[in-house]
Parts: structure tokens; C-alpha cells; sequence
């Protein structure tokens, strides 16, 4: 499992970005995954890094589709191999006493 922290927002096409960042939490949430929705970014678990890419290039054209001409995309990746771990074992592993 891929625990990801994205956050993928057009520049240049005025102040709120709020119908992108929807836009994109709804692909993200027709596409299955477990995901959570943070402040100023949002975060995903996915099987490998292809289907992370893949869901990261649905967001990037939707915008694209919506008229942005300039994307910033930032993209935190957790690829831990000696155990699983998921966005609730994470946070619990941090706010549990």
C-alpha cells in the first residue's frame, strides 16, 4: 500500500480554487479509494505508484478541461515496505495514549 499526500491546484485563474479542489476530491472518491481531505491537502491510499500517477493525471486534465493553463501539483509519497500501513494506522500511531 502507497499512502500519498497530494495537492494539485491551478495558478492564475483567481483567488478561489475551492471548484478544483472539489473537482478533484470527487475523482478521487469515484475511484474507490480511501482517502482524507486535510486543510491544504488531501490524502490517498493506493495499491502502487502507477495507480497513484494515474489518479494524479485524472485531476491534472480535469483542471486542464476546466480552462487551467498552469497546474502546481505537490506530491508526498510513503512507500513503507516492512509493514503495512494505512491513513488510520498513521494517525492513530500519533494521537493514540
Amino acid at each position: 500500500m502507497i499512502l500519498a499526500q497530494m495537492s494539485i491546484y491551478p495558478v492564475g485563474v483567481g483567488v478561489s480554487l475551492g471548484r478544483y479542489v472539489k473537482q478533484g476530491v470527487k475523482i478521487i472518491e469515484e475511484s474507490g479509494y480511501t482517502y482524507q481531505v486535510g486543510g491544504l491537502s488531501t490524502a490517498v491510499e493506493v495499491p502502487d505508484l502507477k495507480e497513484l500517477f494515474e489518479l494524479v493525471e485524472k485531476i491534472r486534465q480535469a483542471q486542464l478541461d476546466e480552462g487551467a493553463e498552469r497546474i502546481i501539483i505537490e506530491l508526498k509519497v510513503d512507500d513503507r515496505r516492512d509493514r503495512a500501513a494505512t491513513l488510520k494506522s498513521k494517525i492513530d500511531s500519533v494521537t493514540s495514549k
